[in-house]
């Protein structure tokens, strides 16, 4: 066999292995935000999730990173909104179970004493477009395509509290 064969082959080798262990961490982390298993840690800037009371999970808004990325255009100023849904959020420590039609989700902004409340029927349809967006502080606001939340002075900002309340 050649010199040029040998590194080729080696090349290929060196290529395949690389796109495998790239696959693998892609799939290992595709569709989970750090683990929330355990006893809760607040940390400065984190956003806690309540279920019926009970603190669940926390994250920061730059656990939503990994996951999908969604954009719609305000219809008050035409600029663009990207972020991640609520539903997708919440799905990432919460079951599915866990959530009916009716189940309420309660999000809210204390420095801004504005409070949100909308049900999992609401949050599940992606034509909705109820999503988190990073603020210009890199805090996160909570925009959406809903009537009742698709201007600026009815969006969340500043959010740091989520309440699920089920029926």
């Amino acid at each position: 066999m050649s010199q040029s064969k040998r590194i080729l082959i080696g090349v290929i080798v060196l290529v395949l292995v690389g796109a495998a262990v790239l696959g693998i961490e892609y799939l290992r982390g595709r569709n989970s935000l750090p683990d929330s298993a355990g006893e809760v840690t607040l940390t400065p800037g984190s956003v806690p999730i309540y279920l019926d009371g009970v603190l669940v999970a926390a994250f920061t808004p730059d656990a939503l990173e990994i996951l999908e990325e969604v954009s719609f255009v305000d219809a008050e100023e035409g600029k663009p909104q990207d972020g991640w849904l609520l539903r997708d959020v919440l799905l990432s420590y919460l079951s599915k179970k866990q959530f009916s039609s009716g189940t309420k989700i309660v999000v809210s902004s204390s420095t801004r004493n504005k409070t949100i409340e909308i049900t999992w029927e609401e949050v599940e349809k992606q034509d909705n477009m109820i999503m988190f967006d990073l603020s210009n502080r890199g805090t996160l606001k909570l925009v959406s395509l809903l009537e009742k939340l698709d201007t600026r002075d009815e969006w969340i900002q500043d959010v740091d509290r989520i309440e699920v309340i089920s029926q």
